[in-house]
């Protein structure tokens, strides 16, 4: 079993530390589970309440926490208790599913395909023909890249995943399990005499550097060119992205938010859960989307929406507070 003392730990964070213990730390976990030998986390001063009922034995903590350890106990003071969070889930992670063979024999390797030093490609995979995978790729079971897709070094793309022809992934990304990059975007138009004609989809997706895509999420091919997402995006779970939209940098998509086609994202936007967007819409840099939202127009750059429709946070919250006094005043008379 993996353990550290806290000095070796701090070696990591180069944080403060305050108080002493001589035990050893075997896992991280919240305030509230955390056993005598566990390691957890205060990022906020609102929970410093639950410290003195915590049987952690240490705790990374921001710098502005004014509560003591308390005896054989030990905090960490970082800057930013969340990100120092991440380096101790680092320390303790489990090791990556094993791979007996870099390519096993019962992958389909087509060979015109072109394999990168270092990576590894499991059983029941499909590379098709002219498939190009950089160094260090790795390819769990049962994942298809079809004709003519190019993969970035290091990336690493979960069982279950399909990337469909000529689309392009960049270095350092993770696709979980169940997603699927480049199906048909969704085209139709009525005709008289033949109901619903699929308009064909004959572009591709492009996307960045370390960019994440979360499980059974899809990402759909542009009709005319490319749908992109820009490096650092992270998209979650069960998100919808339609044809021939546009991702800056560092874009953050919640579960089962969606985006219709032709939508732009700016630099540092941030789609709230169960959030959609209508087609065609421009949001600026570093706008928000709150959960649940429903965006019919364009948002600039910095604000802030709520509500279905959306409208500026400011004046969601107005509107719901006259609804909750309209409704409180209805149940006096």
């Amino acid at each position: 079993m993996l353990s550290y003392s806290i000095h070796e730990i701090n070696e990591v964070l180069k944080g403060i530390i305050v108080g002493e213990t001589a035990i050893r730390i075997t896992a991280p976990e919240q305030l509230d589970l955390a056993g005598a030998t566990e390691i957890s986390f205060i990022g906020h001063k609102k929970y410093e309440k639950f410290w003195d009922s915590s049987k952690a034995c240490a705790a990374v903590v921001n710098e502005d926490i004014a509560i003591e350890p308390g005896k054989n106990k030990v905090f960490i003071k970082v800057k930013n208790a969340d990100l120092a969070m991440s380096q101790i889930l680092a320390l303790f992670a489990p090791p990556t599913p094993l791979f007996s063979f870099e390519i096993h024999p019962k992958a389909v390797v087509e060979e015109t395909a072109i394999i990168g030093n270092g990576t590894r490609i499991g059983a029941g995979s499909y590379i098709g023909p002219k498939v190009r995978l950089g160094e260090n790729v790795t390819i769990y079971p049962n994942v298809t890249l079809l004709d003519e897709c190019i993969i970035g070094k290091n990336t690493i793309i979960w069982s279950g995943a399909v990337i469909r022809e000529r689309c392009q992934i960049g270095d350092d990304c993770i696709i979980h399990p169940n997603a699927t990059i480049g199906a048909d975007g969704f085209g139709f138009r009525p005709d008289p005499q033949r109901g619903l004609v699929k308009i064909p989809q004959i572009g591709n997706v492009i996307i960045g550097n370390n960019v994440e895509i979360g499980a059974n999420s899809c990402i759909d091919r542009g009709k005319f060119s490319s749908t992109i997402l820009g490096d650092g995006c992270k998209i979650d779970n069960l998100v919808q992205i339609g044809h021939n939209c546009k991702l800056g940098k560092f874009c953050i998509m919640a579960g089962n938010s969606g985006l219709a086609g032709s939508v732009t994202l700016g630099n540092g936007v941030i789609i709230g859960g169960s959030a959609s967007i209508k087609d065609h819409v421009t949001i600026g840099d570093g706008a928000i989307v709150g959960a649940g939202s429903g965006v019919t127009a364009d948002i600039p750059a910095g604000k802030t929406m709520l509500g279905y429709p959306a409208v500026e946070a400011r004046d969601a919250l107005k509107q719901w507070a006259i609804l909750k006094r309209l409704v409180n005043e209805s149940k006096t008379k």
